[in-house]
């Protein structure tokens, strides 16, 4: 449950400012009865929807990243703090890197990196020129 919380809080707190936006204009006098009762179960229901895919498809996304790392291969993490045209760092076992719960630490690196926050890394290469050309 830590896990929930801790990647989808954010979400949680966007999801109770529209329920309370709901609230505050399903109660007024000017709309119909059953309006409070209608618009509180609609969105409730479509962000907790929303909200349990993102989790499902985050946590999926982490274990897939977790994997290829542990076979030793390089994954690619977004690295928020340094504003640059190189913003994401390359992360495998072999540039000193270890897994602590949900996070890649590295002793030589001044911040660590949320697995959520990775993908596995697929270098771009360039196609030879045809000799038909």
């Amino acid at each position: 449950m830590d896990r929930f919380f801790e990647l989808e809080i954010p979400y949680l707190v966007i999801m109770l400012f529209f329920m309370a936006v709901i609230l505050f204009v399903t109660t007024r006098s000017f709309m119909p009865k059953g309006a409070f009762k209608k618009g509180m179960l609609g969105v409730f229901t479509i962000f907790a929807i929303m909200i349990g895919l993102h989790f499902y498809v985050t946590t999926a996304r982490m274990q897939g990243v977790k994997n290829i790392f542990n076979e030793g291969k390089v994954i690619i993490c977004e690295n928020k703090m340094r504003r640059t045209i190189s913003q994401s760092v390359l992360i495998s076992k072999k540039f000193g890197w270890r897994i602590e719960g949900d996070y890649f630490k590295n002793p030589n690196f001044e911040r660590d990196f949320h697995m959520a926050r990775c993908v596995d890394y697929a270098p771009i290469a360039a196609k030879e020129k045809s000799k038909e050309h």
